[in-house]
């Protein structure tokens, strides 16, 4: 058997390990050749090619059983066309983890899984923490630092799995126990060829479910509902209305109260909804109970760069959300607070910026950074947002400068950019740390 990875990151570079243990001849590709790239073929034992052309990739795929593009690697990339044209399957890690688990000696374990364009990480860990304090081993898996391939290795009870639309693109067989999609906006339109395709790839989550699985999905989400009223899974839905609602201040499912709101370490209008999506999951799945829920949610501490808390002074509270990567997360974010100082912009997504300004009653002022710095401006600038105090500056620094001397006592001073990291920055965690970084020096009186 031989198999082409394609992309030999942290994902690739598991998946190349993956199907060597199962016997694989693996040849590994990349468009972008680095020294640490070397590095891992050369450990792996593996041929690296360097950004083949149509040709080169035709020769090697027809000598395959299997493609496996990295999450990196777009539906146009030419890799998924010679593939298409030679016949050759094209999987993704999260569907060869699914396969060798279905295999596994003593029977699969459970595997919950969760995509949406915003909540996913979040909603994956509160996941993990609920299954934790019902005693059980689990991880979270996928789109995270560890790979589904790896996670499915170690001795676990069952799986979280945090599903991209890069990832579940191609998974003809993944099938969940329990799935939620969270919601949709327009987002990675660089990797998909349109929006259809990006709520194609989506709904792939519940495609291959049976009637005994569930699928579970967001009832403020109109296009979601549509895609989840042909789901072949048990159909459960969470939100306003939902077979997962709040009712007064206690999440309550079909079987009743679940936990009280006020039980729940942060309890802003998203953590309720990502709350509710999780206790979903893990009690339409029979994993845990709402007595797991309610402690889990008591200690539940959101993950870095999501709505954190960095401190406050001088009577404004500053939050890093670097994570909001899309005009609907910094959406959702601004919904939380009054009174605030929006620092936005970045890497352009392709995607239209307006969804950012439709709250604007909430925003005191905005500095627009980086690539879309001038859109960004002309975004709230035409529905007259921030009572016209939009400026515009290339780097955060600067924007953290201006941001601190337009807020007053009782302000929110909230990074959640609504764009991609990748014009000045690494990642949106790189972008997060140094954003936290002028923060801290900022109290110190450093700036």
């Amino acid at each position: 058997m031989r198999a082409l990875v394609y992309g030999l990151a942290v994902t690739g570079v598991s998946t190349v390990r993956a199907l060597q243990r199962r016997g694989y001849e693996v040849v590994a590709a990349d468009d972008v050749i680095t020294e640490s790239r070397l590095a891992a073929a050369a450990e792996l034992n593996v041929e690296l090619l360097d950004a083949p052309d149509a040709e080169q990739l035709g020769e090697v795929i027809a000598a395959c059983d299997l493609v496996s593009p990295a999450p990196g690697i777009p539906e146009t990339h030419r890799v998924v066309g010679a593939a298409r044209e030679a016949g050759v399957e094209v999987v993704s890690e999260i569907e060869l983890a699914y396969r060798w688990e279905r295999q596994r000696v003593g029977g699969p374990r459970p595997m919950l899984a969760i995509t949406g364009t915003d909540g996913k990480t979040t909603t994956t860990l509160m996941t993990v923490e609920m299954l934790r304090a019902a005693g059980l081993s689990t991880v979270d898996a996928g789109n995270t630092d560890t790979p589904l391939v790896d996670a499915i290795e170690d001795d676990h009870d069952a799986f979280v799995v945090e599903c991209t639309s890069f990832r579940l693109a191609w998974t003809p067989s993944f099938r969940p126990d329990a799935a939620v999609w969270l919601n949709l906006a327009p987002d990675h339109l660089n990797w998909h060829v349109s929006m259809q395709s990006y709520a194609d790839a989506k709904a792939r989550i519940w495609a291959n479910q049976e009637p005994e699985d569930a699928a579970i999905a967001f009832t403020g989400a109109p296009e979601v509902m549509q895609r989840h009223a042909v789901a072949p899974g048990r159909r459960r839905t969470f939100g306003d209305g939902g077979d997962y609602h709040v009712d007064g201040d206690v999440l309550t499912g079909p079987d009743g109260p679940i936990a009280s709101t006020s039980s729940m370490r942060r309890a802003l209008p998203h953590d309720i909804t990502n709350a509710l999506a999780a206790s979903a999951l893990v009690l339409e799945s029979g994993l845990a109970d709402s007595d797991a829920i309610e402690r889990a949610l008591a200690s539940f501490v959101g993950p870095p760069h999501r709505l954190e808390h960095i401190g406050t002074w001088r009577g404004v509270d500053w939050f890093n959300d670097s994570k909001a990567t899309t005009p609907h997360a910094a959406a959702v974010a601004i919904r939380a607070f009054d009174d605030i100082v929006l620092i936005a912009g970045g890497k352009d997504k392709f995607v239209d910026l307006a969804e950012m300004a439709t709250d604007t009653g909430r925003i005191k002022a905005v500095v627009a950074i980086g690539e879309t710095r001038h859109a960004v401006a002309t975004a709230f600038s035409a529905v007259g947002a921030a009572g016209g105090t939009v400026e515009t500056t290339e780097c955060l620094k600067e924007a953290v400068a201006r941001a601190a001397a337009l807020a007053t006592e009782g302000d929110t001073l909230l990074l959640s950019p609504g764009c991609a990291s990748l014009d000045q920055y690494s990642s949106f965690e790189a972008r997060g740390d140094h954003f936290r970084e002028l923060a801290l020096a900022y109290q110190a009186e450093d700036i």
